[in-house]
């Protein structure tokens, strides 16, 4: 079965995600959800896909803007419909997207993103070196499920890159939040804290009561000290945080690598702003997930070791085939 064939039978292929993405820009959109327990929260797939670059915001083109200037490749991480990719190829900059959804980068494809490929970011499809930016926005880099899945994508994010990269990260700051925040799982430690949902999807020509239900989905959320310790093991090191609006729940982190020596950051931006206000105030996306099979009952009670691996770490490298539901759970 194709990915833009209609579910037959009791079983489709696992990607209600990137099928939400591709029926909206068609023209027929559907209900794209997450679903925690009997909690479900709209995934808003035009707000945080198809977002015309007129109202992003002058922050979001100035941490664009940074990420263009460091004279290279840009990596974007979960790229989605695209619409980063092609900011920087309109603007004459080598842009590559990446994700894991492949009716994702279909869609990105026809919205007119030159360079987007399907690709897992635990194991990304490039040659060492390739890059001298990353761009990874919409908390993929929670997936990696623990701290030590967290460094470990840091790692191959600098694998990817050159000596002298930048890039950009986000998450939510567990030290603001609340268990009103949907999916959220408490952790005894500090700055700790851990988010669990799936993405279901309906859509308007299907049967009612049919949906596409994808897998769980595991996000480790840590503070912006939290993201400083696990990036002390990598190449990289946070040179700046900012808590973005509404309510500072969310920040993003802008990384620099690490000098040869080990010295800390350099200087090659030093005539440039550097300040945290070069970042977004405005709350970005958290649903640019990659549908990846993950555990969730493992973190709900329990704290675990800082460096315990993550599911995400040691599951699937695959789409699994998902089950489509009839009626409500």
């Amino acid at each position: 079965m194709t990915a833009d064939r209609e579910p037959e039978g009791p079983r489709t292929f696992a990607d209600p995600f990137g099928r939400a993405m591709r029926d909206f820009h068609r023209g027929e959109p559907g209900r794209l959800v997450y679903r925690d327990g009997t909690e479900v929260q709209d995934g808003n797939v035009e707000g945080f896909y198809f977002t015309p670059r007129a109202e992003w915001g002058e922050e979001t083109t100035l941490e664009l803007e940074r990420l263009a200037d460091a004279r290279g490749p840009v990596v974007d991480v979960g790229c989605g419909t695209g619409q980063h990719v092609r900011w920087f190829q309109d603007r004459g900059v080598d842009a590559v997207g990446v994700d894991v959804s492949p009716n994702a980068v279909g869609t990105a494809r026809e919205m007119g993103a030159e360079r987007v490929l399907v690709g897992d970011m635990h194991d990304l499809p490039f040659e060492d070196g390739r890059f001298r930016a990353v761009h990874c926005v919409g908390t993929q880099l929670a997936l990696g499920g623990s701290l030590a899945g967290i460094a470990a994508l840091l790692r191959e994010f600098a694998r990817v890159t050159a000596e002298d990269a930048v890039g950009l990260v986000d998450n939510y700051d567990p030290t603001r939040l609340g268990a009103d925040f949907f999916g959220f799982r408490p952790d005894p430690r500090e700055g700790i804290a851990h988010r669990c949902f799936h993405f279901e999807y309906e859509r308007a020509r299907w049967e009612p009561g049919v949906r596409a239900v994808g897998p769980a989905l595991h996000f480790l959320l840590c503070s912006p000290d939290r993201l400083r310790a696990a990036a002390s093991e990598t190449p990289w090191t946070v040179a700046a945080v900012r808590h973005t609006e509404p309510r500072e729940i969310h920040y993003r982190a802008r990384l620099e690598r690490k000098p040869a020596d080990g010295a800390g950051p350099d200087d090659r931006f030093s005539d440039r702003t550097t300040s945290d206000d070069r970042f977004s105030d405005r709350t970005t996306s958290d649903d640019r997930f990659s549908d990846r099979t993950t555990s969730d009952d493992r973190f709900s009670d329990r704290a675990g070791s800082d460096d315990e691996p993550s599911a995400a770490a040691i599951g699937a490298r695959f789409f699994p085939v998902l089950v489509v539901r009839r009626g409500t759970e």
